[in-house]
């Protein structure tokens, strides 16, 4: 059974890799045995992800990747195939949105920088990996619950994370056989943009935990998102293409 989420041959990108969820996926499928290549655009960040996966025995590198340039993501690519000569996993994890506005009052530049960093990047990192990656890839989106619900102040985001599940299903299907493709939607997890963009502090989230009224009675982590796409990315789900998950504790 432990063979079903060994990936000691597989090499994962992951994107936004520097903390929050993006860190716990890669330091999950470190310990799965993947090599992983920490990507995002604060290179102190993902210089000490990969050091702590190196640390307990794991193989990673870090690569400064600004997501919404083409030519990054192209480098991104090459640097994970000159460091460990192949390419097997790729996880679209960096977005996000730290403004909350009505549509009505959002500012154009703010609508566009969304789209780009949530959806047009993910477009153009999922065609990036499909040219490199060895037969039998895989690829997972972070989604999120907001590309389900209705969020008022973020319904920017939530059209872009709707977005996300849509490209999901279209690529796994044009991709598919060669390449499975998956997403998860992550519910609340108290990550650093979602602390901004809801105006929480550490001593707020006790009210929202009661709140939410969770049937798993918490909040999400890291770990808890890593665990998932250790599901998708392993030879369990290998039967398992254009999957939308939600890991929400119930939400």
């Amino acid at each position: 059974m432990s063979n079903l989420f060994d990936l000691s041959d597989d090499v994962a990108v992951v994107t936004g890799a520097g903390r929050g969820i993006g860190e716990g996926i890669a330091t999950t499928l470190a310990d799965a045995g993947a090599a992983v290549v920490c990507a995002a655009r604060r290179g102190d960040e993902i210089e000490r992800v990969a050091a702590g996966i190196r640390a307990r025995g794991g193989r990673a590198i870090a690569v400064t990747t600004d997501v919404t340039n083409d030519d990054a993501v192209e480098a991104l690519a090459q640097a994970a195939l000159a460091e460990f000569g192949h390419l097997d996993i790729w996880i679209n994890n960096a977005g996000g949105s730290p403004i909350q506005t009505p549509l009505t009052q959002l500012d154009r530049k703010e609508w566009d920088a969304t789209i780009l960093l949530n959806l047009t990047a993910l477009w153009v990192c999922t065609n990036t990996a499909a040219r490199h990656m060895r037969d039998g890839g895989r690829i997972v989106n972070i989604s999120s619950r907001a590309a389900v619900s209705t969020v008022m102040g973020s319904g920017h985001y939530s059209a872009a994370k709707a977005g996300v599940n849509s490209l999901t299903q279209t690529f796994a299907k044009e991709l598919g056989p060669r390449i499975r493709v998956n997403c998860i939607m992550p519910g609340a997890v108290p990550t650093e943009i979602m602390m901004t963009a809801m105006k929480l502090e550490d001593n707020d989230l006790p009210a929202l935990e009661k709140r939410l009224r969770l049937p798993m009675r918490r909040l999400g982590t890291p770990d808890d998102l890593g665990q998932a796409v250790l599901y998708f990315v392993s030879p369990a789900s290998s039967w398992v293409t254009a999957q939308i998950l939600s890991v929400d504790g119930g939400m």
